[in-house]
């Protein structure tokens, strides 16, 4: 795999295997996440996600998993609270008391909540009562101008999130909305995550769930999601924004040791690395093989 792909590509999947149309237990989703950061295509592993009332669950599921010791890594957890947001903070910092280094449950760290809002305030309050150590992302609808929300994220000093897909067809965002997004998002410096839908490296019809029966549409590609929003950083106008996310074929997109390049947009690999860092920062999937294992079967590098 070339430099520039791997850079792209390093820590980009939030596993969130307990959520549709995986949906596994929590045993089955622990035990998968435990053998992902075994796998050969580890460095695309990024957080394990979990809502916080399934936070003791966890605790039972993953006791036999977890590293420990003062040299060890944590797992990395990324959570989504429910309405009362006081409350839930509270729980995810006891958490983390509970699994320091040298605890005997194992080494874990939330290290991020995942909060839908719809309004301006609701972005304020959550930011007034946001510890530090937790980095906020905020689940923003799309489909109108997010511009106003998207301010408040960054006044908060937060991340924004947006969904990009479902279990049906309606699920999916309009590209052009993504477009929006992804310029709007850069505009403010502000970085964001991506979530649902993105289990296939490029665009194109798929199954929506995993049912024998089940029915097909259009779905994003990775890919031409994180291509999208490295040319958006790069400087690149909604239009080629566009292009990237509407492209069905992976020979459109090109990798080399030293850059990206796309429609003849040509990015350093040094200004992907400050992308994955600065502004696209991941994206959830209750799929890790399916995403690694189809990257595979393209034979991009």
């Amino acid at each position: 795999m070339k430099q520039a792909l791997e850079i792209l590509l390093a820590g980009v999947v939030d596993y969130a295997g307990l959520f549709p149309p995986a949906a596994l237990d929590m045993a089955a989703a622990t035990q998968a996440y435990a053998q992902y950061l075994r796998d050969p295509a580890r460095e695309m592993l990024g957080r394990f996600v979990v809502p916080v009332v399934r936070l003791r669950e966890f605790d039972d599921a993953a006791a036999a998993l977890l590293p420990r010791g003062a040299s060890s890594e944590p797992w990395r957890l990324s959570v989504l609270p429910g309405p009362d947001l006081t409350a839930d903070i509270d729980l995810a910092l006891k958490f983390n008391c509970r699994h320091w280094s040298e605890s005997e449950i194992g080494h874990a760290e939330i290290d991020a909540l995942e909060i839908k809002v719809s309004t301006v305030q609701e972005i304020d309050a959550a930011c007034s009562i946001m510890p530090r150590q937790f980095a906020p992302y905020f689940e923003i609808p799309i489909a109108d101008d997010p511009r106003a929300l998207i301010d408040a994220v960054r006044r908060g000093g937060g991340f924004a999130k947006a969904r990009t897909g479902g279990v049906t067809e309606g699920a999916f965002p309009d590209a052009k909305d993504v477009a929006h997004f992804m310029t709007s998002c850069r505009n403010a410096r502000v970085a964001f995550k991506l979530t649902a839908g993105l289990h296939h490296p490029v665009r194109g019809e798929y199954a929506l769930t995993y049912a024998a029966d089940a029915p097909r549409g259009t779905m994003f590609g990775y890919l031409n999601m994180f291509t999208a929003a490295v040319l958006a950083w790069h400087g690149a106008d909604e239009s080629a924004i566009l292009s990237a996310l509407l492209s069905k074929s992976p020979r459109d997109f090109h990798f080399s040791d030293d850059a990206l390049s796309f429609a003849g947009h040509t990015v350093p690999a040094a200004i992907v690395r400050d992308a994955r860092k600065n502004f696209i920062i991941s994206f959830g999937s209750c799929s890790f093989r399916e995403p690694v294992d189809d990257l595979a079967a393209l034979s991009i590098s």
